[in-house]
């Protein structure tokens, strides 16, 4: 945004501007976080539950902000340095400032929704494009009605694709998501047992991860899982639909170590790839398909960077394997993990499979009920020992047959799993964000955090 004046910049904002006429180049970078402010950058003050972050416009501009964007009642008096822009809604105002960027751009958009694995098709799409566009894409959770803008606002000049993650929590919230980004890809990786407490059937999840696909214009693409009866009433004839896994438009014909084939629309496709898990490689066929959505046709090397909280595999002393996926958690998530946990001990030889399970959250009426089953799961997937931390996930083990143990919170999970386990065993980790089961990866790491 550095070509922007501040006039421009302003009624893109919808916001007055109070100072700053003339002021010269725009700002490089938006920021929300005034302990951060860099010199350069436009400081947006948003009101918040318990903070308004207009409250801080005079540190931002100490600090060398370029200049300020909040409620009037927030601004200093004009003349004292930086541009001043006011708006009564300065969250509406950084949602329009994004969109306008967006056209500014003229990029691709492709959206990306799911109920797991968002983030890793997101990164799975941008490493297929890497080389072949100039691409950019949202940074870790950065897929809020706050975050995804800000990701927007951040994409450089002459960005070709612009690939953003959208989270939802419930009914409106896509819509409100597509409506700033304007995408023109819509991905639905996959429709699970999420955010249930909120919208109380698999349908109604469905419809709402389906927002993405009612905001596509007419002759743009969607892509989603072959053979999901739940979207099937979302469809539309108007768009260009591609249909990934299973017998999908692409789909796997091969799956191999380290290379994988695939059939994506007729085209035999080698992929070289440094992960093994199944459900990543079933991501990599939605990113593979909307790369040919933008026009690319993968090839080569797709690589995928291992990030704490996110799957990575780590050795720990005493020959122990531990599988930090503590970032989040769901039915599906949950099984695609213990999934990972068989095969990781099947290929290592390793000697047992330990499972430390947090509450998954969000999960309403069904909860009790998808807790039990995970039980069932990990009998079947043969987990030896089973440590489960939260009131919820105390019902996983009602019906797990091994040895097993409950932990009231991740502070007693910590102090207890590093005795459980011995030498050659692999760990898994895994629970609801609000559960902090970094902890108890911390605790194995011998107390450092990753």
């Amino acid at each position: 945004m550095r070509s922007w004046s501040a006039e421009r910049l302003a009624a893109a904002a919808g916001a007055e501007l109070l100072d700053g006429r003339g002021a010269g180049p725009g700002p490089e970078r938006i920021t929300i976080d005034s302990r951060h402010v860099s010199a350069g950058e436009l400081f947006v003050g948003l009101p918040g539950e318990h903070v308004d972050g207009g409250a801080f416009v005079g540190q931002a501009l100490a600090a060398g902000a370029w200049g300020a964007l909040a409620r009037p009642e927030r601004l200093p008096a004009p003349g004292g340095g930086g541009v001043l822009l006011a708006c009564a809604d300065p969250l509406a105002a950084l949602q329009h400032l994004a969109t306008a960027w967006r056209r500014e751009l003229g990029a691709t958009v492709v959206g990306i929704t799911g109920s797991t694995g968002k983030t890793s098709t997101k990164e799975l799409l941008l490493a297929v494009l890497r080389g072949r566009r100039r691409a950019a894409g949202s940074r870790a959770n950065l897929n809020t009605e706050i975050g995804m803008p800000i990701e927007i606002l951040g994409a450089p000049d002459g960005t070709e694709v612009l690939v953003l993650e959208m989270a939802m929590r419930g009914a409106g919230q896509i819509a409100e998501l597509a409506a700033i980004a304007e995408p023109d890809v819509g991905v639905i990786v996959n429709v699970g047992p999420a955010h249930l407490e909120q919208l109380g059937s698999m349908q109604r999840v469905a419809a709402a991860k389906s927002e993405l696909l009612d905001a596509l214009a007419p002759g743009a693409t969607a892509v989603v899982p072959a053979g999901e009866s739940l979207l099937a009433p979302h469809l539309r004839g108007d768009l260009r639909t591609i249909t990934f896994g299973g017998n999908g438009d692409v789909r796997l014909l091969a799956d191999g170590e380290h290379v994988v084939e695939i059939d994506a629309l007729g085209e035999r496709l080698a992929l070289e790839v440094d992960f093994r898990q199944e459900h990543m490689r079933r991501n990599l066929l939605a990113a593979v398909a909307a790369a040919i959505a933008v026009g690319v046709t993968p090839s080569g090397r797709v690589s995928l960077p291992a990030r704490p909280g996110r799957g990575q595999t780590v050795q720990l002393a005493g020959g122990v394997t531990l599988i930090d996926d503590c970032y989040n958690a769901n039915p599906m998530s949950m099984r695609a993990a213990l999934d990972e946990l068989a095969v990781a001990v099947a290929r290592g030889g390793g000697s047992r499979q330990i499972a430390v399970l947090g509450d998954m959250l969000e999960l309403g009426e069904r909860a009790h009920e998808l807790h039990a089953e995970l039980g069932d799961y990990a009998v079947a997937k043969g987990v030896a020992l089973l440590v489960t931390v939260g009131q919820q996930a105390s019902a996983i083990g009602e019906r797990f047959t091994g040895e097993r143990h409950a932990a009231a919170d991740a502070d007693e999970a910590a102090a207890i799993v590093p005795g459980l386990i011995g030498r050659g065993d692999v760990v898994l980790v895994k629970g609801s964000r609000g559960v902090k089961l970094e902890r108890v990866c911390e605790a194995l790491r011998g107390g450092e955090p990753a």
